[in-house]
């Protein structure tokens, strides 16, 4: 029997996302980072099927069933595994190996040999930077700050000069078509064999695992009719969209996020000067591999690009790739430096390290841009400029997320925070069907969105699912602040009855205390609350900023009935027109604290 090997099925896992794949058999819907469904492999009525594009895994919180994409064509087709590794290679259109299958022999090994010659390589030119004829790389290196640690890790070296590479590798035992498959090598009309890559500075890109798949390179001199840097031509083993510079070590860092920056110098600058959460993307536009290959590693995606206006584009063109694969991405808003390199040089480590701690999101980097489009002293710009912001923001989804823009915008720019509202609602609206506007469905129960607005559906259901997953932290203070009474949507209000009233619960036995709830109204709503993503990042300030809400709704709730009596004080004696000031002078001050 044949065996596949390692890298064969990484390769085929690589050719199959998981989303696209999966799509075929289930109806998908996104929401947040990952995609959800109905279980292909039970009965439900609620998407409790999840599949990360993120992870590349399925995970059904019904039936418990998971694995990758190998594993569901294998359960969905009810095949072996090595079946399913045939039906996802077809779906490639990559050629398997077969005892008769000797061209699929050939390519493998050809493969193999351009890994090996690659390594060979990259250590022939790291060696060649230490020697005396690599002054000119050297002194390169030292105006540019990089220290040893930092050559070494990154494998940085020097280019020879015409054709000693070639006369390396062939002394190395490697054939000249192996040679000239890696493209590091050309063969000119005179049958010369002469090196891609002379007198410039080498810097090895690799995979996530670290195996060295094609070079990019520095010019060294001030030829002007040389191209400043040169990377490797895509081949066999090299697609330069599918691969991120330092990924490899930026990994090791552990970071939830990364920093995406232009140039190799960025990236390896950051690095040195301890900032390792950093990749570069090839002196190319982000593409769409790139983007899925940076939501695989980190939570959130900080854009660091020059701040030309090319690198301004390109950002915004970035940031929306990242959108919509529903990453966190975000963008550095750098001053008084051209790029990442220089800022960090001249500023240090910890001034860049804020700037990533202050990055802005897509849509105020949209508003960003538009603004500088614009004369805001001048009237009718203004009303340009807000026609065109309101656009950005009817196209924000989250409704919660939508509303704090709403909130920013009209205080930063001094305008009726109920105009934007109107003009916002009146384009996310526009399209949307009928029905959708006038009812959303909650399992059997019917909310009205007349009355109840999406943004306190979506917090009530937040509380029940902090109550449920974090118990004993989350109940105390939820429940000596929050009522039953404060609860507008009535479902919510029956769960959240049950686990005040559940005797004995604590953070082991809580969700056990839920379940046993009859209802079946209820249990279904349970299940949609339990596998949606609240994008919790601090269960804590979760708790304390939907608290602070309440307590603000509250107070404004009261301060709207002050204002109604004293507009009629004719039933009021003096005293109490009196009192109702103070309380509404003491209502305003305290709303005032909580902005």
């Amino acid at each position: 029997m044949v065996q596949y090997s390692n890298e064969l099925k990484e390769e085929i896992r690589s050719a199959n996302d998981i989303v696209e794949v999966i799509s075929q058999y289930v109806v998908l819907k996104r929401s947040g980072r990952n995609y959800f469904g109905l279980c292909p492999f039970h009965n439900e009525k609620s998407p409790s099927f999840s599949v990360s594009p993120d992870r590349q895994y399925f995970h059904c919180f019904g039936c418990h069933k998971g694995g990758d994409v190998f594993t569901f064509i294998s359960e969905i087709e009810k095949v072996s595994f090595k079946e399913s590794v045939e039906i996802l290679a077809e779906r490639a259109n990559i050629q398997l190996p077969t005892t008769q299958n000797e061209a699929f022999n050939a390519k493998q090994y050809l493969k193999d040999r351009m890994f090996k010659i690659n390594i060979e390589t990259a250590m022939f030119y790291h060696e060649r930077l230490y020697k005396p004829l690599a002054k000119i790389a050297q002194d390169y290196v030292k105006q540019r700050k990089m220290d040893n640690n930092t050559l070494k890790s990154f494998k940085i070296g020097y280019s020879g000069e015409y054709n000693e590479l070639y006369k390396m590798l062939k002394a190395k035992g490697f054939k000249d078509e192996e040679i000239l498959a890696t493209g590091l090598v050309n063969k000119n009309d005179r049958g010369e064999f002469i090196d891609r890559f002379r007198r410039r500075l080498m810097f090895p890109i690799m995979t996530v695992n670290g195996k060295v798949v094609a070079f990019g390179g520095r010019r060294l001199d001030n030829n002007e009719k040389m191209a400043k840097y040169i990377n490797s031509n895509e081949n066999l083993i090299y697609s330069k969209k599918k691969h991120l510079f330092a990924l490899n070590i930026a990994k090791q860092s552990n970071e939830k996020k990364l920093i995406l920056v232009e140039g190799y110098m960025d990236a390896i600058s950051l690095h040195q000067r301890g900032v390792h959460n950093v990749v570069a993307s090839l002196g190319t536009a982000l593409t769409e591999e790139q983007g899925r290959l940076l939501a695989r590693y980190a939570e959130q995606v900080i854009l660091s690009y020059d701040s030309d206006g090319a690198g301004q584009e390109a950002i915004l063109r970035a940031l929306e790739i990242l959108n919509k694969l529903g990453c966190d991405a975000r963008v550095i808003q750098m001053e008084g430096a051209k790029d990442p390199d220089e800022y960090i040089i001249k500023y240090g480590s910890g001034r860049f390290k804020l700037l990533v701690d202050n990055a802005i999101s897509l849509v105020e980097f949209r508003i960003k841009m538009l603004k500088n489009k614009y004369n805001l002293e001048n009237a009718t710009d203004k009303v340009k400029f807000l026609k065109e912001i309101t656009k950005i923001l009817a196209q924000v989804e989250n409704k919660i997320e939508r509303e704090i823009y709403i909130e920013k915008v009209a205080e930063k720019y001094n305008i009726s925070k109920e105009a934007i509202y109107a003009e916002v609602n009146k384009l996310a609206y526009s399209k949307a069907p009928s029905k959708e506007i006038l009812n959303r469905k909650i399992n059997s129960s019917v909310i009205k969105t007349e009355e109840i607005s999406e943004a306190i559906i979506k917090r009530e259901k937040m509380i029940l699912y902090l109550l449920i997953n974090n118990y004993d932290e989350a109940f105390e203070k939820i429940t000596k602040e929050i009522t039953e009474e404060d609860f507008k949507v009535e479902i919510n209000k029956k769960i959240f009855k049950a686990i005040v009233d559940a005797k004995d619960a604590n953070k082991d036995n809580i969700l056990s205390i839920v379940s046993n709830i009859e209802d079946q109204d209820l249990q279904a709503h349970i299940s949609e609350i339990m596998v949606t993503d609240y994008e919790i990042t601090s269960v804590e300030k979760c708790i304390e900023d939907i608290i602070i809400i309440y307590n603000k709704e509250r107070l404004n709730n009261r301060k709207m009935e002050i204002i109604k009596k004293l507009d009629n004080t004719e039933k009021l004696t003096e005293e109490e027109i009196a009192k109702l000031e103070t309380e509404l002078n003491n209502i305003i001050i305290e709303l005032a604290k909580k902005k």
